[in-house]
């Protein structure tokens, strides 16, 4: 019994060895990264905006209503400082939500649905219609960075996203449908759905841009604005005859190691 005990406390001192080197060898490889120029930086904040077509068509005549629901990013990226200037550069990789809802009220806006008894309607729609996006992403980007003290700092660059989850789902409701276009058979329709998660692209792009104060020595806030520049349906996409671009600002802390 005792050679056991013996051999498990062996065993024990030498896993607790074995982690202490691999965490003495984990500081020393970013020291000596930070050294030359590379540094690591963990964040996390929150997305507020919108999935919106520029400018909003004439069909929408008002936005009555808007939810921004929470939007939850995480990223981990590396950034160098090029040596002797005040520029560098910052490659990331971000999981992150966007979404919203909206209320609105519309005249002869081109709609396909799906009535309450499941009957199929397509046509010219006035009265309201509600609408969910919720999309999730992996994003990388891919920004140039500019020292303006040693506090604070700005960044800008594109962005490339694949959206492996997403939803773009709504209901219209107390209104009338014209049959096709504005001209057609009018048909008054208290309540119907409506369902495009499946036709939203995969691959987005876009531009963006942000500040960062670094309040402590490895801790930083930041805020920024991603502007995507592809529409978030494909270009032939007839069902929403308008390209709706997602537009979000956020906020949110760095740890920098």
């Amino acid at each position: 019994m005792k050679r056991i005990f013996c051999l498990l406390l062996s065993l024990c001192c030498l896993a607790a060895n074995a982690q202490r080197k691999e965490a003495a060898d984990t500081d020393n490889n970013l020291l000596r990264a930070a050294l030359k120029g590379w540094h690591v930086k963990l964040s996390a904040g929150f997305n507020v905006g919108g999935t919106s077509p520029l400018p909003l068509p004439r069909e929408i005549r008002s936005i009555d209503g808007y939810n921004p629901l929470l939007n939850i990013y995480v990223e981990g990226a590396v950034q160098k400082r090029f040596d002797n200037s005040r520029w560098g550069m910052l490659l990331g990789l971000r999981l992150e939500n966007k979404g919203m809802k909206t209320d609105a009220t519309v005249k002869n806006y081109h709609m396909e649905m799906t009535s309450d008894d499941g009957g199929y309607m397509e046509g010219a729609w006035t009265g309201h219609v509600k609408t969910k996006v919720r999309n999730t992403y992996l994003t990388i980007p891919v920004l140039a960075t500019y020292a303006i003290n040693s506090r604070w700092s700005v960044s800008a660059g594109p962005y490339l996203s694949y959206m492996f989850e997403g939803e773009f789902s709504g209901e219209a409701y107390d209104g009338y449908l014209r049959d096709q276009d504005p001209t057609g058979n009018k048909a008054e329709v208290s309540h119907a759905s409506y369902d495009f998660s499946g036709d939203l692209r995969r691959f987005q792009w876009g531009l963006q841009a942000g500040c960062e104060f670094k309040a402590y020595k490895h801790l930083s806030a930041n805020v920024g604005l991603q502007w995507g520049l592809n529409g978030i349906f494909p270009s032939d996409y007839t069902a929403v005859t308008f390209a709706m671009y997602p537009i979000y600002a956020n906020i949110g802390f760095s740890y920098l190691f």
